[in-house]
């Protein structure tokens, strides 16, 4: 089952000094024959983090862009375009969400079962009630 890799994994995965480096290169290097996706929402908080000035040893971002890209370049990685509406009730139960933090998170995983994958994260607040559908084995959290 193909892997849509959270922005927090993105990020240790690009970022060696990151604390949870070790752990998502291993988890990657463990299932990469499974293939990993980014999709618009990923790249973009990636990126976004990676270049903000606060971030320690923050990159421009055209170079964390560089980097991303070049991430995605191995028959592993496949693009996910964003194609799903937040809007549709069999998309997202609204009852599951407990709160706004969880609207990034429950929209990926949504994705990520909607094209047969997974949701690859190191966040352990995620809903599964909140996708209708959704089963442990469409959310890994390392």
């Amino acid at each position: 089952m193909r892997s849509l890799l959270d922005v927090n994994v993105l990020i240790a995965l690009l970022d060696q000094g990151h604390l949870h480096h070790a752990t998502a290169r291993d988890w990657l290097s463990r299932n990469i024959k499974q293939g990993w996706a980014s999709c618009p929402l990923t790249q973009n908080g990636c990126i976004r983090i990676l270049s903000q000035p606060a971030y320690p040893g923050a990159l421009p971002p055209a170079a964390v862009a560089q980097r991303l890209a070049a991430a995605t370049t191995t028959n592993w990685h496949e693009f996910w375009p964003d194609s799903l509406s937040l809007l549709d009730g069999a998309i997202v139960n609204w009852g599951g969400v407990l709160g706004s933090r969880q609207v990034t998170d429950v929209y990926l995983l949504a994705l990520a079962m909607n094209r047969g994958g997974r949701l690859v994260t190191f966040d352990k607040a995620i809903p599964l009630q909140a996708v209708p559908g959704a089963k442990p084995k469409h959310l890994v959290v390392i």
